[in-house]
This record gives structure tokens, C-alpha cells and sequence, in this order.
């Protein structure tokens, strides 16, 4: 299936995210004098939001596409956990898999904005690994949905903030294994290595350097490409899917007869590259899932991630609009092709 033809199937799937949900909080406001008491702008604030946020904010992504979305995390037992619980149901984002864990705060980043521009992030949060029993009862609920027979696709949404723990990940990839499920994974750096054997690994550059322990010049494809290669041996991942901000993004799928495949960005007016990679993940597992060339969905993928970073804050992928930009671009490369 083509690109064009899968972005009309996405309500066909339901998926399956497992993460590090939180929450993304937001005091918006106007600066017009600076603090008497430090060098700092006073913000006078005239409106906060809180909206779903690290894995919650992929569900949200692949639910804008059209895709039905289960999320599996843990949160805390406390209020910013319950308002989590209550966007999601307000969504329909099914949480038979969140697991509340007294003994752990609920994420929250809270993003001061003014004029349109990110002046400070304040984080509340703990990354210490989920315990043993709380880790047992994720597994647990994750497996039983995946046997149920409706997920089409599962994503590793990896924020290191300890829900995802090497014995989770490797009993969460064989199951899917098990039930015959896709996997996908955006990762970080303390479970780098965790995440052998899946269908699609998607790190940015900066975690690509940190995971490998490498030097890599952001214009240096031949450091790229064997970095790639070694993680491609190291992990025995179907597909790479790196993502190099204004170069666009990188593809190896040797499998499929893609190797090495630079695929450049689109011209876009960058306002904000919060939540881009969420955006990436939650199209190009959905294309996966069904079964769009790796060439395509690369693509596809690049313009989504371009497109929310013309807009301010963490906010989904506009479905209506990806299928008018995509149809545009091929529109566009067509006559040359024919050259």
C-alpha cells in the first residue's frame, strides 16, 4: 500500500502506546518590566492549559490521524494523575493499561510562554524505575490486551523517566512477537540498547551520538551511515528512522531494499520543535502497521514532524492537512520523475 492510500485507512488500526506519559503544562502571558528582585521578566500571566503530554501526546497524534489508541504508563496516585486519567477519557484513548503508583509523583513540564517564545520549563517528576510489582501489573495488563487481538501496532514512547525498564521492554517486545504485532520505538538514552529485534528504531541524532557513544558531525553521512550500521547489528532492528531536525531525516531499511536513504526536509517556518518527534513515531508506525514502503514513510513521517513545528507548544499532527501537503509534494515530484 501506498502513502496517498494508507493515510485513508488509519481508523482501520488501533495502537497500542507504553510510555512515560505526563502532563504538558502551560502559563502564557505578557512580559513588560523585569523582576526588582533578579535579573529575570516578570510574566504576567492571562491564561494556563494542561494537556497530554510524552507518550499520552503520541496517543493523541496517532488519534488525530484517525487511529483508535490505548495507553499503557504509570502515573502517579494524585491529582495531576487524575486530570491525566480525565483527558484521556474525554478523548476515548483507552487506559485499561495505566497504572497508578502512590509512591511516584505524575509528570508535569510546565512551559512559560510569552510573545509565542518558550522563556523557561519547569519540571515535577522522578526517573527512578517503576518497582517490581508495579512493573509486573503493566506487563501484565499489556500482554493481555495485545492477546485480545486488537492492536495493530505497539510504540515504545521512551522519555527515561523509569515506567520503561530493561525487563519490561524485553517481555512487552516478545509478547507483541508473540501475537504477531509490529514494534516501533522512540528511545532515550538509558534503555538505548534495550529495544532488540524490533520493526522500527527511531532516535534523533543527538540520541544516536549519546547511544553509541559517538562522534558525529551533523553533516558528516559517511559517520551516519556506519553508526547506523552498528546499530543496526547491535540491536538486529528491522528498520532506522534517524532524525536530523533541518536535514530531514534518515532511513535504512536494508530489507526492503532502502539503504541509507537521506530524505531532506521540507521548507517549513520553524516556531516551536516541542512534540515533533512524537509526531514522527505516531506516522511512521502507522504506516508500518500498514505496510507502506520504508522510502514512503520517511517521507511521510519528515513532513508530519515539519508541519506541527510550525506551531507553538505540543500540539498533533492535523490529518486533513498532512493528506493535502503530501498530495502537494507528490503533485510536485511527479513531472520530474518522468525526466
Amino acid at each position: 500500500m501506498d502513502a496517498s492510500q494508507a493515510l485513508l485507512k488509519c481508523s482501520d488500526l488501533t495502537a497500542l502506546v507504553i510510555g512515560d506519559a505526563m502532563i504538558d503544562a502551560y502559563l502564557v502571558g505578557d512580559v513588560n518590566r523585569i523582576s526588582p528582585e533578579a535579573p529575570v521578566p516578570v510574566v504576567d500571566v492571562k491564561s494556563r492549559d494542561r494537556r497530554l503530554g510524552g507518550a499520552a501526546n503520541v496517543a493523541k497524534n496517532l488519534l488525530a490521524m484517525g487511529a483508535q489508541v490505548h495507553l499503557a504508563s504509570v502515573i502517579g496516585a494524585d491529582e495531576a494523575g487524575e486530570h491525566l486519567r480525565s483527558l484521556l477519557d474525554a478523548l476515548n484513548i483507552g487506559d485499561s493499561c495505566m497504572v497508578a503508583d502512590a509512591s511516584r509523583p505524575t509528570t508535569i513540564k510546565t512551559r512559560v510562554i510569552s510573545n509565542g517564545q518558550q522563556l523557561l520549563r519547569v519540571d515535577e517528576e522522578t526517573v527512578t524505575p517503576i518497582g517490581i510489582e508495579i512493573n509486573k501489573t503493566l506487563i501484565d495488563r499489556c500482554t493481555h490486551l495485545m492477546e485480545s487481538g486488537t492492536i495493530d501496532v505497539v510504540i515504545f514512547e521512551d522519555y527515561d523517566k523509569g515506567v520503561l525498564t530493561p525487563q519490561g521492554i524485553e517481555s512487552l517486545i516478545a509478547a507483541a512477537k508473540k501475537c504477531d504485532i509490529p514494534v516501533t520505538v522512540d528511545p532515550k538514552f538509558n534503555q538505548f540498547h534495550a529495544y532488540r529485534g524490533v520493526d522500527l528504531f527511531k532516535p534523533n541524532l543527538k540520541e544516536l551520538r549519546e547511544g553509541l557513544n559517538a562522534v558525529i558531525g551533523k553533516e558528516d553521512d559517511k559517520a551516519i551511515e556506519a553508526a547506523i550500521d552498528t546499530l543496526t547489528l547491535q540491536l538486529d532492528a528491522d528498520k532506522i528512522l534517524v532524525t536530523l531536525s533541518e536535514r530531514g531525516v534518515w532511513m535504512h531499511a536494508p530489507n526492503e531494499g532502502t539503504s541509507h536513504k537521506r530524505i531532506p526536509a521540507f521548507e517549513r517556518e520553524i516556531n516551536d520543535v516541542s512534540g515533533a518527534g512524537d509526531t514522527v513515531i505516531a506516522v511512521a508506525s502507522l504506516m508500518l502497521a500498514l505496510g507502506v514502503p520504508a522510502a514512503q514513510l520517511a517521507a511521510l513521517a519528515n513532513l508530519a514532524g515539519g508541519l506541527v513545528c510550525e506551531k507553538v507548544g505540543v500540539v498533533p499532527i492535523d490529518h486533513a492537512q498532512l493528506i493535502a501537503e503530501w498530495e502537494s509534494s507528490q503533485n510536485q515530484i511527479a513531472p520530474s520523475s518522468h525526466a
